[in-house]
């Protein structure tokens, strides 16, 4: 529904408070696990025997996707990212990220003609994560609706927009946080090849992302406090970035009433941080560190 006055987008959908939740502890048994696959059809999975997969334990499959039974878009889908209940992002080997993004691409091919394709991931109950099962999800938004999101700068805009801009590289992308950047130790990352959609992104870069992202969400962990609450999405343009967006900071009046953000970290901070530990000089430490919490919970 739209309102006619600021032209915003608001979805209806009562449904979703029925929907299992954490947060308000109505958590049953966890439907993503192994076992509990007869409850709901894939629409799409990864098998442990597919050529180049790694398989986890002794599961059929590896990566799964469902249709959200609480859905807010006609189409919206559940991305399963493995059979452990626990491991995530920075927890999960490389070669297992690697399918997860690859996942997104064949999603975000097969739904890119019925609307705009947006990939999001939330962690933790203040990331707005509803079970605890790692999981992204897909939504596809009309192309008609207008999503207020920033934009990469075009080639015209990069010399004022990066001006001073501190930058940690790899050999496919560009990491950075934004000198807007609205919350804080908000992170980018965008491809250096420009001009294209996620679902053109190619296996060398998912290699890379697949690192890029695995180190980023350690690196903040270390920041922040391991599983710190975070966000990610995909941008459903053609100019496609990844966006992480902590969720330590709570919304007040001001920014809720006016939509202006106020940012109590300086990006610059953040970006010198991820750069200092990037490279991997305390790679052991924050490998112990997640081993540890990881050993914990199972």
């Amino acid at each position: 529904m739209q309102n006619p006055l600021s032209k915003r987008w608001v979805i209806l959908s009562p449904r979703r408070a029925k929907r299992p939740d954490v947060a308000k502890g109505v958590e049953p048994v966890c439907p993503f696990c192994v076992g509990r696959e007869g409850k709901e059809k894939a629409v799409y999975e990864v098998r442990g025997g597919d050529a180049g997969s790694p398989r986890f334990g002794e599961a059929s499959w590896q990566v799964r996707v469902v249709r959200n039974i609480f859905p807010f878009a006609q189409i919206h889908e559940v991305i399963i990212h493995s059979p452990d209940h626990q491991k995530n992002f920075g927890e999960l080997s490389l070669p297992y990220t690697e399918m997860v993004l690859q996942t997104y691409r064949q999603r975000y091919n097969a739904h890119q003609k019925g609307g705009q394709v947006y990939i999001f991931h939330n962690r933790q109950e203040g990331g707005g994560e509803s079970l605890p099962h790692p999981h992204s999800q897909l939504a596809v938004v009309p192309f008609g609706v207008k999503m207020d999101m920033p934009r990469l700068a075009s080639d015209i805009e990069l010399s004022s927009v990066t001006k001073g801009q501190e930058v940690q590289e790899t050999e496919r992308f560009n990491i950075f946080c934004p000198k807007t950047s609205q919350w804080p130790d908000e992170v980018w990352i965008a491809p250096k090849e420009r001009g294209r959609s996620y679902g053109e992104i190619k296996d060398a870069e998912i290699s890379d992302l697949a690192f890029v992202l695995s180190r980023l969400v350690q690196i903040l962990d270390l920041r922040n406090g391991l599983e710190f609450p975070f966000n990610f999405y995909i941008y459903p343009g053609g100019d496609w970035y990844l966006r992480i967006i902590p969720r330590l900071k709570v919304l007040g009046g001001f920014e809720i009433g006016t939509g202006i953000f106020i940012n109590t970290q300086d990006p610059k901070e953040t970006i010198m941080f991820i750069k200092e530990h990037f490279e991997n000089p305390n790679k052991e430490k924050i490998m112990t560190i997640h081993s540890a919490a990881y050993e914990k919970r199972v």
